[in-house]
């Protein structure tokens, strides 16, 4: 047991866990506020679809490439606090800076200035966790953490739609808005959560430093990036949705139960999540993220088979949000357990830039397989990849 290990004996939802979760709840909250509203404001400024595309896929570039960096440099730092409070300070600022954006240009840079920071602050949150927790309870502090986020990312769109019905179609007013629970998050994160000076912090070069990394968790990372090949964006659900009720209900009515299939797919992503992580805690993580990925596979298969039917496609919602919450539950806790904690700035940035690069290539994938040949060659392989990724995992050591 290192320096920076809690014995098992300690509570793993301390002041510290509770600090975490509720700063992810209030920054979700504050930037998916934004994010609802983000298309429709760009449209009434002239902007369409390329260029939504552009600041979504510039932001989430940068935001990646920060991760990478910011996991090296937040392992030399005796105290990784102040920079990940810099991070959430930046991205309430991008978020509530989106109110002075006239053009698209304008746009770019402010959506661009808060993923900045949201790289910069990921790998030090998620290192300060691990190391206010036993690694005996990394799987329910994890969990708790993403069920907190997500309760945010279900919040923050309903909190849009009840602002811009209010303000009259003001979205200037509405991005101000998003101030108030971006502060309320760093309020949360300096207040609450406390950190232990690292007594000697390993001054390793970038590059030195990935090689360092265990090979059980280069292994690790390569299951990761093979699931992550498939795991293509559960957007593309609520289109399979739309599609597959429209004939018989309308493209309004369809639209809408879409909309209302993928609530219930972040309740079950909200409410697995904290399962998941609490499985993972009992039995091998290893196992249970195996059948996390499994379900996805599975989800996937009742993709390839079809059907319109409103319980069929609620099931595959559900399917889809458990799949996600097991994913982004064990993979960070599975990633505190195996990697030394001097290395876990290091570690939680490239899982973030493996997983980064895995949503790009499956969008890119199932997207294309989609338009090019069918949605269930598109879906089939996706299943594939999903399968491959848990048979890796489980042979894990």
């Amino acid at each position: 047991m290192t320096k920076e290990t809690l014995p098992s004996s300690e509570p793993w939802l301390n002041r510290t866990t509770l600090g975490v979760g509720l700063t992810s709840l209030f920054s979700d909250w504050s930037h998916e506020i934004a994010t609802a509203i983000l298309p429709a404001f760009l449209a009434t400024i002239g902007a369409g679809p390329l260029w939504l595309g552009m600041i979504e896929g510039f932001a989430d570039g940068l935001s990646s490439a920060v991760k990478l960096a910011s996991g090296h440099f937040t392992d030399l730092l005796r105290r990784r606090k102040p920079l990940v409070l810099a991070g959430y300070i930046v991205t309430a600022a991008g978020t509530g800076a989106l109110a002075i954006a006239s053009r698209p240009l304008h746009v770019m840079i402010a959506r661009a200035g808060a993923w900045l920071g949201r790289g910069a602050r990921t790998p030090g949150r998620k290192a300060i966790m691990a190391a206010a927790v036993p690694p005996a309870a990394y799987g329910r502090a994890f969990g708790f953490e993403r069920l907190m986020d997500t309760v945010g990312a279900i919040v923050g769109p309903l909190t849009a739609v009840w602002l811009l019905a209010g303000s009259g179609n003001n979205y200037s007013r509405v991005f101000l808005w998003t101030l108030i629970p971006g502060l309320v998050a760093v309020l949360s994160f300096a207040v609450l959560v406390k950190e232990r000076p690292r007594s000697d912090p390993q001054r390793l070069p970038f590059v030195t430093g990935l090689r360092k990394l265990p090979r059980s968790f280069q292994r690790f990372l390569l299951a990761v990036g093979i699931f992550g090949l498939g795991d293509f964006s559960h957007t593309l659900l609520i289109l399979y949705a739309t599609r597959a009720l429209a004939p018989e209900r309308g493209m309004a009515v369809a639209a809408r139960l879409a909309i209302g299939l993928y609530v219930l797919h972040n309740v079950f992503y909200a409410s697995f999540a904290y399962l998941a992580g609490w499985l993972g805690d009992h039995k091998p993580r290893r196992k249970v993220l195996a059948l996390g990925y499994a379900i996805a596979g599975v989800m996937a298969l009742l993709l390839v088979i079809g059907g319109n039917s409103l319980s069929h496609l609620g099931f595959i919602f559900a399917l889809a949000g458990i799949a996600v919450g097991a994913e982004e539950a064990l993979e960070d806790s599975l990633a505190a357990e195996l990697v030394p904690s001097a290395q876990h700035g290091m570690a939680f940035g490239t899982l973030a830039a493996v997983n980064a690069a895995g949503d790009f290539g499956s969008s890119v994938l199932v997207g294309l397989l989609w338009s090019a040949v069918s949605p269930q060659v598109a879906f089939g392989s996706a299943a594939v990849l999903f399968v491959a990724g848990a048979v890796l995992v489980l042979r894990l050591r």
